[in-house]
């Protein structure tokens, strides 16, 4: 018997979801992803960018689902199965994870011997984690639905490309892979600690001078914001005295909030990034993250998809190439609104029916205009995404407008709220300093309407 205690680690847009997972179980070997036929090359399968993170749709016993793309986990993990997600899971017992604090377990499930693939890239003995209660309500946060996370399990026996640019991840087999030359490409060892892997990189936290300090981040496919540094790993690293308090995560013990502020650049070899946001978090909030002494903090989404990677895990070595995002700013939410998806609504839309009439007119020879008038002639039912307001950060420009937790929103800006994803929605609230923001919400049934103005804090 093995004894495991485990870090999951699951952070989306602007939050953090922690919860630890003790647990005893058989050390039993699972089967690796291979490529199916011993002369394929590689595998190739497109993604959908949501918050800065990589969605990608694996089959798990014959059945699609959608996973985050997460090098900040060694384990897969289900969380999000509904009745229309019919799935037979193999060798099933049951086990509690164990939150943070006072928090109290969660149920879950433990799974051996699943056949997992993407594509041709299969494993036919997989371990799989299945939360049988999304207290996360990741899908909410992402406005899409997000079945679960796989990370090592499928990135430790191939060479995987990542093109933020067209959207595209490829898998290589290492034995038949060779680099092609670039010389606008820098390649990076990388450390492994737990199977999650680690960079090295230098931050300017000093806006006056040019002082660079080294430190150690986790490469976080996983963590849609910039750059997570952990205070007081080093002395130097503390909240710069510009920046706002902010919600960054979700726990069992309830919400973690952090600050967030700007450094003057990160530089990773070559590569200098300036003016990057950056969230510094507590150490109560890190417990169990700083448990690797020598790591400082995290990079994410927004840092990652302003290159081409090549993730080599048999290397032990990732390869960076800047894109055309490389130059593009780092916006955060003026609001202190944390908005999430809150289910389908039914909403009533009208058809037109367009008629086009036989007058002509012009001034000569061949030059017609012909007269289409639509009329409404019935409406149609159909059911569209809804948005609910989670959190009010105290002080802010929604807090002080008067905007409450569980607020529905029905129109922002002109548009109607069920027309936007929510990745469109949450962008109004990056729209620049002093922005109006018209909110047209329904509290408990009633409709109301508030004006506020958003505020540049960093």
């Amino acid at each position: 018997m093995l004894n495991i205690k485990r870090i999951f680690l699951i952070k989306k847009s602007t939050f953090l979801f922690v919860f630890l997972v003790a647990l005893s179980i058989t050390n039993q070997a699972q089967s690796k992803f291979q490529f199916f036929g011993p002369n394929q090359k590689e595998q190739s399968v497109r993604f959908k960018l949501i918050n800065n993170l990589i969605v990608i749709p694996v089959e798990v016993n014959g059945k699609p689902l959608s996973f985050i793309l997460d090098t900040g986990v060694d384990k897969t993990i289900l969380f999000n199965l509904s009745q229309n997600d019919s799935i037979g899971l193999n060798n099933v017992k049951r086990i509690n994870l164990q939150g943070l604090g006072d928090g109290e377990s969660l149920e879950a499930l433990l799974s051996r011997g699943n056949t997992m693939k993407i594509r041709n890239y299969v494993s036919s003995n997989q371990d799989i984690y299945v939360i049988l209660k999304d207290k996360f309500d990741v899908s909410g946060r992402m406005g899409v639905t997000i079945h679960g996370i796989i990370g090592h399990r499928i990135l430790k026996n191939a060479i995987v490309e990542v093109n933020y640019s067209t959207k595209r991840l490829t898998f290589y087999n290492p034995k038949m892979f060779k680099y092609k030359k670039c010389k606008k490409c820098e390649v990076f060892p990388l450390q492994f600690y737990r199977n999650k892997p680690y960079i090295n990189a230098k931050v300017q936290l000093d806006t006056i001078g040019n002082t660079l300090t080294d430190v150690k981040l986790l490469i976080d496919t996983g963590g849609s914001s910039a750059v997570w540094l952990f205070e007081n790993t080093k002395e130097v690293i503390k909240t710069p005295n510009k920046f706002f308090k902010d919600v960054l995560g979700e726990g069992l013990s309830g919400t973690i909030y952090g600050n967030r502020s700007r450094i003057k650049n990160i530089t990773f070899g070559r590569f200098e990034i300036d003016n990057p946001t950056v969230s510094f978090l507590d150490s109560t909030s890190t417990y169990y993250a700083r448990q690797f002494k020598e790591r400082n903090g995290s990079i994410g989404g927004n840092i990652l998809k302003r290159f081409k990677l090549w993730i080599d895990y048999p290397k032990k070595q990732i390869t960076l190439k800047k894109n055309g995002s490389f130059k593009g700013g780092f916006d955060y939410n003026m609001s202190g609104i944390d908005v999430v998806y809150a289910g389908k609504i039914l909403v009533r839309e009208k058809d037109a029916t367009k008629f086009s009439d036989s007058y002509t007119s012009g001034g000569g020879s061949g030059a017609t205009k012909t007269n289409t008038i639509s009329l409404v002639s019935s409406y149609t039912y159909r059911f569209k995404p809804s948005y609910k307001i989670r959190h009010v950060l105290k002080g802010s420009p929604g807090n002080e407008a008067g905007l409450l937790p569980d607020d529905v929103i029905i129109r922002i800006n002109g548009f109607r709220a069920h027309e936007l994803t929510l990745t469109e929605l949450l962008s109004k609230f990056q729209a620049g300093n002093n922005r109006k923001i018209r909110m047209f919400i329904e509290r408990k049934g009633v409709p109301m309407k508030f004006e506020f103005r958003l505020k540049k804090y960093i």
